[in-house]
């Protein structure tokens, strides 16, 4: 009967995707678009591929069912189910394998031994190979051209003062290797081919590059043991600190400004995948995230009011900006000034968590916990009060105050209409629950917060804020989740559609995952979501990128909100430096030498989501 169920499913979205234009066709429009054609090699079969398998497997199966005898009919049927479980197995698997690219560093006399001689390394430009790149008609990111080389007929490599160049002519599409990210010096003096692999010569030793064939499924778990082995501080998931810039050996995890937010899109993250494979580890590593998460609120001992993060005095280094508590013991310290980040991170966490991996005995813990945090704001009349009795500098969505800062009305409107919802549905207390949705009511209704959401993305140019993106689409996932009435819920798609079309340039694997989920859309640009998760790069060091010397970029005449470089388009993902999805895709330079790594849970959190909720 499950599998009857999921035929019926299964039969719908087919037929669906049967009348969906082909969108990866449309490629010459993307073109002009500057967004380049996705490798198929890459980007593999995809959903398509498979509906067209769940198609041809019902035709073969359902045939004989419909013109045999009842005998054979009934033979047929069972035929017919067996082939309509593989069918849909088909349809509903995670994107296929695909090359993902990486890069080793080695030293000349480790080159020397690898090889053995059998690869030779060219060191001038091949005229030939100079020519068929000249027809490519692409454009290159750095034009003074010290080494050409052919790979194949349609691959093209190219050496210059600045980086490589590897361009593909059946596709038009040009990939730039500098830094080092992925290469030990940008002047490469020499290429050479290995089979799949690509080795570059620089003054500073030799480069690697392969592409390894990888399902997401296999990058997440590379994710998941990085987490694990160097991002777990007391059950938070921190950044981490490289006392030899690049060398992870010399990991030290911190504390930053947000590890409870970071922690909480973690545990979120952990909770789908448990959903969705039932892997013990994964249950696991997001019990112990929670743990921290409930531990945040208790380390204050302020009823319903987290800190920002906790020290172990005597181990932990201290940062040296916010304000840190000590515990009675003197034990531990906790950063006080809680901002609206953590709070978004916390209701989220709490309620992901409690639906997806919690056991029985958990559940009363987080509720209790979060009717500590919702009575905390609602009787601090929608704001988060410190332990001097101040309130916090962001934690605050009151309708007496929400109009003083005119930019963020809109989001600090749907931020408290997501908590409340979300306390509206975990909530045991009958007590409570009404009390939160009288305040619901009257925010939504009164006071217009569900009205105000709609225009929650102000769009203020050179001042756009991509870390009240994040916090934005955070909200909407548990708000839409869980509202009931028509109306709002209406409004609130409303709300979605329009900051997911701002955003959609963007390639966000979570921005797509959350509208896709949120609103149920047919179209949600899942080819873009794929692209980018199998971009990220599996490296995750802060290594110094530049990209804003490149004559293929298209410069914003905009700087960023910080008076930085941005370019109009955003450039493919592992090009980019190291940043979380509260960062600028648009940047061009940055990274810090190598000093620090980030965890890489901005690549688990869309991922794991996305195949929770059937995406692919």
């Amino acid at each position: 009967m499950v599998c009857m169920h999921r035929w019926i499913r299964a039969t719908a979205a087919v037929g669906r995707l049967r009348r969906q234009p082909r969108r990866n066709g449309d490629t010459e429009e993307r073109r002009k678009q500057g967004q380049g054609v996705e490798d198929r090699r890459r980007r593999g079969p995809g959903r398509l591929a498979n509906a067209g398998r769940v198609r041809t497997a019902l035709r073969f199966s359902v045939t004989p069912f419909l013109r045999g005898s009842r005998r054979q009919a009934h033979a047929s049927s069972l035929t017919f189910v067996g082939v309509l479980c593989v069918a849909i197995a088909l349809y509903a698997q995670a994107p296929a394998t695909y090359r993902q690219k990486t890069r080793t560093f080695h030293s000349a006399a480790e080159f020397a031994q690898r090889i053995s001689g059998r690869v030779r390394i060219q060191h001038m430009v091949d005229r030939e190979a100079a020519e068929t790149l000249r027809r490519f008609a692409v454009r290159l990111p750095v034009e003074e051209l010290t080494i050409v080389a052919a790979a194949s007929p349609a691959i093209i490599w190219a050496g210059t003062p600045a980086g490589a160049i590897r361009a593909a002519g059946d596709r038009h599409d040009v990939e730039y290797f500098a830094g080092q990210r992925w290469l030990p010096d940008d002047r490469v003096t020499g290429i050479g081919f290995d089979g799949e692999a690509t080795w570059l010569e620089t003054p500073g030793g030799y480069a690697r590059i392969d592409y390894v064939p990888m399902t997401l499924d296999e990058k997440s778990r590379a994710f998941v043991e990085r987490i694990q082995s160097r991002h777990n501080r007391w059950g938070l998931t921190a950044s981490s600190e490289l006392r030899v810039p690049g060398d992870i050996s010399t990991n030290r995890p911190v504390s930053t400004d947000n590890d409870g937010l970071w922690t909480a899109m973690y545990v979120a993250a952990e909770s789908f995948r448990y959903a969705v494979t039932h892997e013990r580890d994964a249950r696991q590593n997001a019990r112990r995230g929670m743990e921290a998460i409930l531990r945040l609120e208790s380390i204050t001992g302020i009823a319903g009011f987290p800190a920002r993060s906790f020290i172990k005095v005597g181990e932990d280094v201290q940062p040296k900006d916010g304000e840190w508590h000590d515990t009675p013991d003197h034990a531990w310290r906790w950063k006080g000034d809680t901002s609206s980040d953590e709070i978004v991170g916390q209701y989220l966490a709490y309620s992901i968590y409690d639906e997806l991996a919690a056991d029985e005995a958990e559940k009363p813990v987080l509720r209790a916990a979060i009717d500590r945090i919702t009575n905390h704001i609602l009787d601090h009349d929608y704001q988060l009060i410190d332990v001097d009795g101040q309130r916090t500098r962001w934690g605050w969505w009151g309708p007496d105050e929400i109009w003083k800062d005119a930019d963020e009305t809109g989001l600090r409107a749907l931020h408290i209409l997501s908590h409340l919802r979300v306390a509206i549905h975990m909530t045991a207390d009958a007590r409570l629950r009404a009390r939160y949705q009288q305040r619901y009511d009257d925010l939504a209704t009164t006071h217009k917060y569900a009205l105000l959401t709609r225009n929650q993305k102000i769009m203020v140019p050179g001042h756009i804020n991509h870390s009240d993106d994040e916090l934005a689409f955070l909200s909407y996932y548990p708000l839409l989740r869980y509202e009931t009435d028509p109306k709002l819920l209406e409004i609130y798609k409303e709300s979605l559609e329009r900051s997911w079309q701002i955003e959609r340039p963007e390639r966000n694997p979570l921005w797509n995952a959350i509208y896709a989920a949120g609103t149920g859309a047919r179209e949600w640009d899942r080819d873009e979501s794929v692209r980018t998760l199998r971009e990220i790069p599996m490296d995750t060091i802060s290594w110094t990128v530049r990209n804003s010397h490149r004559r293929d970029v298209s410069i914003d005449p905009m700087a960023d909100r910080f008076g930085r470089k941005q370019s109009l388009l955003v450039l493919p993902y592992d090009e980019l430096p190291m940043s979380k999805w509260n960062g600028n895709p648009y940047s061009l330079d940055g990274g810090n030498g190598g000093r620090t790594e980030d965890d890489g849970a901005y690549f688990l959190l869309p991922y794991w989501m996305a195949r929770y909720h059937g995406l692919f």
